[in-house]
């Protein structure tokens, strides 16, 4: 049997683990809602506990770790409510032989609702200073978004590994192809727009809203467009969309001049990530955790169902165009 990638993330190294940080474990902790990485919440002495994150092995390089914690304690610095690695004698990036991990502040917060325009304001302030930061400097290890590339490698692994039944591989082919063809348009017509230092996957999830935002796991911190750490924020009800979208944007130029022309790259951001996601659960069914959560991604209907969304995608880019 092939050894999987946290079968050797025991208890006792979980806690171990712990106390390398500088803590001193209770011997309580609970495992958080986490698939990429392992998180726990460690109960420890004299304080409200820890968040410990597990790097998957072999996901980044020492580098580009390092360098995600190097930014989210850059914008931390700059009192943004950014949730950066705690140090343990100047090190932010620690080993148990064999599993990377870091250790957190608890924070806690709420789903943000951004159900006000003062609130999405609030959210586009943030995402300015936050932007402003981030062109300040380069990244020299991390990835950059690619938006192409990365489709054609989703759709390659879909296609190779026989995950779509035999019956709908035509179909599949096709609709991708087209997606990544018309996303290629897309992006050769976008390539004078500056990319920089942003989140990458700001989506609700990791987003902590109390009086205001507080954003965590950089785990995917790119050069990319501003835009993408904007538009997942957005309700996928259209009729909402373009309201909240000029209040985040007002509130974003109170700190950073936001380029109205990336606006046009959502679609085709939209399309990445329902090719890339899919992918993903791909990647990652040998973790155990995986096929546990995600139980349909095996099943016919699944897969009509990516194909319609795929179509539908399709659709909306080629009326953009």
């Amino acid at each position: 049997m092939d050894e999987q990638p946290y079968q050797h993330l025991t208890p006792e190294r979980i806690l171990d683990a712990a106390a390398e940080a500088g803590f001193v474990p209770t011997g309580r902790f609970l495992a958080l809602n986490s698939y990429e990485n392992r998180v726990y919440l460690v109960d420890v002495e004299d304080g409200a506990g820890i968040v410990l994150k597990f790097y998957r092995p072999g996901r980044w390089s020492e580098d580009q770790i390092r360098e995600e914690h190097a930014f989210a304690v850059e914008l931390a610095g700059s009192d943004l409510q950014v949730v950066a690695p705690l140090s343990t004698g100047g090190e932010t990036l620690h080993y148990d032989g064999r599993y990377a991990f870091a250790a957190y502040p608890r924070v806690g917060g709420r789903w943000p609702e951004l159900g006000t325009p003062a609130d999405r304001r609030q959210m586009g302030r943030f995402l300015g200073r936050l932007h402003a930061m981030g062109a300040a400097g380069r990244f020299q290890y991390r990835d950059a978004l690619d938006l192409v590339g990365e489709m054609e490698y989703a759709a390659a692994f879909i296609l190779e590994g026989d995950w779509v039944s035999s019956d709908l591989t035509d179909a599949y082919e096709a609709v991708a192809g087209q997606v990544i063809d018309t996303v290629a348009d897309v992006a050769e017509a976008f390539a004078g727009c500056s990319w920089q230092r942003i989140h990458g996957d700001l989506h609700a999830g990791n987003v902590l809203w109390r009086e205001g935002p507080s954003v965590v796991d950089l785990d995917d911190c790119v050069t990319g467009p501003v835009v993408q750490d904007i538009w997942m924020l957005l309700p996928s009800e259209t009729d909402h969309r373009e309201s909240m979208l000029e209040d985040l944007i007002e509130g974003y130029e109170t700190f950073f001049s936001f380029d109205l022309r990336e606006l046009g790259l959502i679609e085709a951001l939209r399309a990445r990530r329902i090719m890339t996601y899919a992918a993903w659960l791909g990647r990652r069914w040998d973790d155990p955790a995986f096929p546990r959560a995600f139980p349909w991604f095996e099943e016919a209907r699944y897969w009509e169902q990516h194909i319609l969304m795929l179509k539908e995608q399709l659709a909306v880019l080629r009326e953009l165009a």
